[in-house]
């Protein structure tokens, strides 16, 4: 029973930032379960080696390449990715043509500059792709949701910025401060629609965003986080698509509104 919770056949995915990292691991993990991935990122080169690397172990993935902060091309690509989908698996009593399941809204930029050096559009960047951009995908996967009557999961990716503070988290903390406000109010509106929306806030992950940071930085804060983990280690982006996949899966089907923390116990807020 508790593995068939977690089985995603015949449900369709729509995962942004998939090229790498986080994004990456959970399409690939998403399609591990049986769901149909529908990739989307703006590194044209390594999207479609997600594509492959899920088609070349079985699975089924369509890629497309755009950018999130692009409202226009994340609603043509979520609604393309609904109408290939057909009704007959999962939660809800639709019966339309197409229908959406999952929404992993994961692509995101890092940006770090201390408050009073930062600059106008350094915050909007910041702002444009990891909440406008995680709004845009939310707003298009919801109303496809809706559409199609049959439910669904929207996974937001907030960070553990949120629980702490630090120098240079102006812009990135507060964009993920925002997507933790959208993730709890869209779960209340959409609640009545068997919809459920949660966000997933990591810890300090070894991924190919946190290595373009100075090397020396990185080796530091590495070693600082995993002094502070209980557990002694940094996250890799598996530990958070196992998080996505508990979202996205009957197993979570009473959880709603909520944050995961898989951050190794670094925070442990209330």
């Amino acid at each position: 029973m508790a593995v068939k919770a977690y089985d995603l056949t015949g449900r369709t995915a729509f995962v942004t930032g998939a090229a790498s990292g986080i994004g990456r691991a959970s399409a690939l993990l998403l399609a591990e379960a049986g769901a149909t991935v529908h990739c989307a990122d703006r590194d044209a080169r390594k999207l479609h080696e997600t594509a492959a690397l899920i088609k070349a172990a079985g699975g089924e993935a369509h890629a497309y390449e755009l950018d999130v902060a692009d409202k226009e091309q994340i609603d043509r690509a979520v609604a393309q990715a609904a109408a290939a989908a057909t009704t007959g698996t999962g939660t809800g009593t639709g019966t339309g043509t197409g229908r959406l399941d999952i929404m992993a809204a994961i692509a995101g930029i890092m940006h770090s500059s201390p408050v009073l050096e930062t600059r106008e559009k350094d915050l909007d960047r910041v702002l444009d792709i990891n909440f406008k951009g995680v709004l845009y995908a939310c707003q298009a996967a919801a109303r496809a949701m809706i559409e199609a009557g049959t439910g669904g999961s929207i996974i937001t990716m907030a960070s553990g910025a949120v629980d702490t503070g630090g120098p240079g988290l102006l812009c990135y903390g507060a964009s993920k401060a925002a997507v933790v406000q959208l993730t709890k109010t869209l779960a209340t509106e959409v609640g009545p629609h068997a919809i459920r929306v949660n966000a997933v806030a990591p810890g300090w992950i070894r991924t190919p965003m946190t290595e373009r940071h100075d090397s020396h930085a990185q080796a530091h804060t590495e070693e600082v986080m995993t002094r502070m983990s209980p557990l002694g280690r940094v996250g890799e982006p598996d530990d958070i698509a196992h998080a996505v996949l508990h979202l996205a899966a009957d197993a979570s089907s009473f959880t709603t509104g909520q944050i995961l923390r898989p951050n190794g116990g670094v925070a442990m807020p209330w």
